[in-house]
């Protein structure tokens, strides 16, 4: 019995000097060499578009109408986020770029250009894109039939209908700031989808497009250099449509 209590004694004192020791590790510590810091996103990607902006938007599964818009910019030989912000995406969740049928209302994947922006507000200060002012002939036309499919026009083209158009100027709350997302825009593909852009939040999920809070588009226009080349990538946390695996080459497509 007395060896018994001896034993437990020597035991109890050892466990208490290895846990008072300066060298053991605490409960829930990182384990020796963890990254101090999660990589950036763009960091992860296969292609980022060439420049040295980006904006990644990006879904937690192709299902999803709710995610994050992110805009990055290339410092050296890191990517560090200058802004972010909860975004929505098309009502019908999000799929391939390269195969998406226009109607869907699925936002498209991928990595694109960004052709100009535009909006019925004025250019937020300190905006250096392009942008055009909305009026009110102002048209996106999405007719298959037109030769100005995938296009803005000032009046609508006598081949282009209206009822397969959309007037900029009856979208107030979504098209007072806006980007143009260069999907299916160098060489529209009938049927592909015309008329994706960035825009200020509406009632809900959208149509196809990106949008985010009117305070995160304006600085976002603000942010955009066109000198810098900047790229938006849209796509899923992960599987097929993974953020990380879009390249620019579908940005064409």
């Amino acid at each position: 019995m007395r060896i018994a209590l001896v034993l437990g004694s020597v035991l109890l004192t050892v466990a208490t000097l290895t846990a008072a020791s300066p060298g053991a590790p605490s409960a829930g510590a990182p384990s020796a060499g963890a990254p101090s810091a999660e990589v950036p996103l763009p960091e992860r990607m296969a292609d980022t578009g060439g420049g040295s902006q980006l904006i990644t938007a990006e879904a937690p599964e192709p299902g999803a109408t709710t995610g994050r818009v992110t805009w990055w910019d290339r410092r050296g030989a890191r990517w560090v986020a200058a802004g972010s912000a909860k975004a929505r995406f098309g009502a019908g969740g999000l799929t391939e770029g390269r195969s998406r049928k226009q109607g869907t209302s699925t936002t498209p994947t991928g990595l694109y250009g960004l052709p100009y922006g535009f909006g019925l507000a004025p250019a937020p200060d300190g905006t250096s894109v392009g942008y055009r002012p909305v009026t009110e002939r102002s048209w996106w036309c999405q007719d298959n039939e037109s030769r100005a499919y995938n296009r803005w026009v000032e009046g609508l083209p006598s081949d282009c209908r209206a009822t397969e158009s959309e007037r900029l100027a009856d979208y107030p709350s979504q098209y007072d700031l806006a980007l143009v997302i260069g999907f299916n825009y160098d060489r529209p593909v009938r049927g592909r989808g015309a008329g994706i852009f960035l825009h200020v939040n509406g009632e809900g999920a959208t149509a196809g497009c990106v949008s985010v809070p009117a305070d995160a588009m304006s600085a976002v226009l603000a942010w955009a250099d066109p000198d810098r080349r900047p790229h938006i990538a849209i796509g899923t946390s992960s599987g097929p449509t993974a953020i990380t695996s879009v390249r620019a080459a579908e940005s064409a497509t």
